[in-house]
């Protein structure tokens, strides 16, 4: 009973920081230090990955109409405009695809404190500097059918700075697709497309991995994960939901504050942790 409510905890976690510019991977590796899921540690390795596929599928769900090419309910225009946002997102995914296959061990030893500590404060000064920069700016490309494809490319690069756990991948390409012209809605909405492949590409490629070490699921364990999933899917849903609400009068100011105030409790608590050890 105690393990579930961990993963309950860790579901809630992944939803709601998964589609903010918080860093979901930083939260959680923060709460597990504190809760320690009391699994093998490749299961946990595996977990903190795969869960994110039930906060992918909240994008599927949410955004099936406008993502699904073949509606019959689309004109021949709209449908044409569908296939054109998957070329986008599929170009952009690709680089961050490649980097990621190549780089997913070396990204592995990242996952410590003093890492999420310094790109949670790092990328939380470039919010403030971004906001203020911002302030009586103009966004030219407010709809995906206005955004270039190098445009859509060079924000899928951001992913690439994204692997480093701390970062937070939607921060990360919402900072670039702002950067590049585009508005704050189409720079959100754009960022949660390019997570389909990218996260359902990294959770399959950790599962590969898994297997291949010879490991394999013990009854709890699969529970655990079909758990986590879930509730990481419901959360998301309404996260992804408040922060469209939120950005339509708000900037992302807030976000650069709470990444700069996380960051320093996370540094205190890493160098706490390091002198008891």
């Amino acid at each position: 009973m105690i393990e579930m409510l961990k993963v309950l905890l860790l579901g809630i976690v992944e939803g709601f920081t998964e589609w903010l510019p918080i860093s979901s991977t930083g939260h959680m590796i923060l709460v597990d230090d504190l809760i320690r899921l009391n699994v093998s540690a490749p299961f946990r390795e595996l977990f903190m990955v795969v869960i994110q596929l039930g906060a992918i599928l909240a994008v599927c769900v949410i955004y099936f109409h406008r993502l699904n090419p073949f509606s019959p309910k689309k004109t021949k225009k709209q449908k044409g405009l569908t296939l054109q946002l998957w070329i986008k997102i599929i170009c952009a995914c690709a680089p961050a695809a490649i980097v990621g296959v190549f780089l997913d061990e070396i990204l592995d030893q990242l996952m410590n404190g003093f890492v999420v500590a310094s790109m949670l404060l790092l990328y939380g000064v470039f919010f403030l500097l971004l906001e203020k920069r911002n302030e009586d700016a103009e966004f030219p490309i407010d709809r995906i059918s206005r955004m270039p494809l190098t445009t859509a490319m060079l924000i899928g690069c951001s992913q690439i700075l994204a692997m480093i756990p701390g970062t937070s991948r939607s921060g990360a390409t919402i900072l670039c697709a702002m950067l590049l012209g585009c508005s704050r809605e189409l720079s959100a909405e754009f960022s949660f497309f390019l997570g389909i492949p990218i996260m359902f590409g990294a959770s399959g490629l950790k599962i590969l991995k898994f297997f291949l070490k010879g490991n394999m699921f013990s009854g709890a364990e699969f529970l655990y994960l079909i758990v986590g999933m879930f509730v990481a899917f419901i959360v998301s849903v309404l996260s992804i939901r408040f922060l469209m609400r939120y950005i339509k009068n708000h900037d992302f100011r807030f976000f650069g504050y709470y990444r700069i105030v996380l960051g320093v409790i996370v540094l205190v608590y890493s160098g706490i942790t390091a002198l008891i050890a």
